[in-house]
């Protein structure tokens, strides 16, 4: 399976945690607050990026602990891949990959990882920034370059938005060098959206209307997409720019449009049950475009429990016919019983966690 070996240390209520023997269903099964979700979370880490909670660095070391913090798993071939901190250096975060240090964004080079938890339900109704960072999560999976173009652009951003806020003109050289990387990031960073958007609007044309609401989408992008446009528009924005002090154009400003299909309805004028199952809609499409070359880990919390038992059943053919190992977690083991007799379960209590 993808990931096996797993091990949690001073991680939240975690003090340390072993999963040996790993399936393509894993159950995660206790109380809440427990601890299940805070194994989906050291799960996610061992992606590039903030985890599923994008908690700060020095949140997550166990409390009466050392103020550090260690995930490490292995990955099909023997590979072995770890991140944490130490306790001298709280806030600087180490990956390692088979003992050598690494920066985080290598991680997606090992990994495709996904997750849907109950905090992702709102997302069709926070900002666009909430809708931005699940795309380009999902570009991730798909693409590990992304991570590298997300932060270069992010980089370039700041410093041109420091140029815009100068109390004095800057010198118009400047602009030129800035935004020049800006765009160069920036038309990495929308085309690869684009692209995805485009494959999961493809999938989701393939999945039946029932039992899952299925959802149309749509990338509004927040500029010219390539290269040359997205350069000459930042230069003409400049004055207004300034005047806002911020940049007003580009992949940051992007959007993903989400309409319920069967009722062309938005999806933040749907009822909570649409959104939950069109959130599932797309988490599946997504799952079927995994490359089968790179272990795909798909992350699903509390996710059974708010399904009726045909969706249920529905959910568990999908996922079983997909490459992706999935890590489910529950306060009982009912909902699951359709996917018993082949998952791996796990009891979760009050940080210990004992196999079944």
């Amino acid at each position: 399976m993808a990931l096996d070996r797993i091990l949690l240390s001073q991680f939240r209520n975690h003090a340390e945690s072993r999963l040996v023997g790993a399936r393509q269903f894993n159950l995660l099964v206790g109380e809440n607050g427990a601890g299940k979700t805070n194994v989906l979370e050291a799960l996610s880490l061992l992606a590039p990026g903030r985890g599923l909670r994008r908690a700060a660095l020095a949140e997550i070391p166990r409390q009466n602990g050392n103020g550090a913090f260690a995930i490490s798993a292995e990955l099909e071939g023997g590979v072995q891949i770890g991140t944490g901190t130490r306790s001298d250096r709280p806030s600087r975060r180490i990956v390692q990959v088979n003992g050598a240090e690494a920066p985080a964004i290598r991680l997606g080079e090992w990994l495709s990882l996904g997750w849907l938890t109950p905090a992702m339900d709102r997302l069709f109704m926070d900002g666009a920034g909430a809708r931005r960072r699940f795309l380009d999560r999902l570009v991730l999976a798909l693409e590990p370059a992304h991570a590298r173009h997300a932060a270069r652009l992010d980089a370039a951003l700041r410093e041109r938005n420091r140029l815009l806020s100068e109390p004095a003109e800057p010198d118009p050289r400047w602009f030129d060098a800035i935004e020049t990387q800006v765009a160069e990031a920036g038309a990495l960073v929308a085309q690869a959206r684009a692209r995805l958007v485009e494959q999961l609007a493809q999938a989701l044309a393939r999945l039946p209307e029932a039992p899952f609401a299925r959802p149309e989408l749509a990338y509004q992008p927040g500029g010219p997409l390539d290269e040359a446009g997205l350069a000459a528009a930042l230069a003409e924005s400049r004055r207004r720019d300034r005047a806002a002090q911020r940049t007003l154009i580009g992949p940051h400003r992007d959007e993903l449009g989400v309409v319920m299909a069967g009722k062309r309805q938005s999806a933040a004028d749907c009822s909570t049950g649409e959104q939950k199952a069109m959130l599932i809609a797309i988490t599946l499409a997504h799952a079927a475009l995994l490359d089968p070359g790179r272990p795909g880990v798909l992350l699903l919390d509390e996710v059974a429990a708010h399904l009726d038992p045909l969706r249920r059943e529905s959910l568990f053919t999908r996922l079983r016919s997909g490459t992706a190992q999935v890590w489910l977690t529950g306060t009982e083991l009912a909902p699951f019983e359709a996917i018993a007799d082949e998952a791996a379960i796990w009891r979760v209590s009050e940080g210990l966690v004992e196999r079944i």
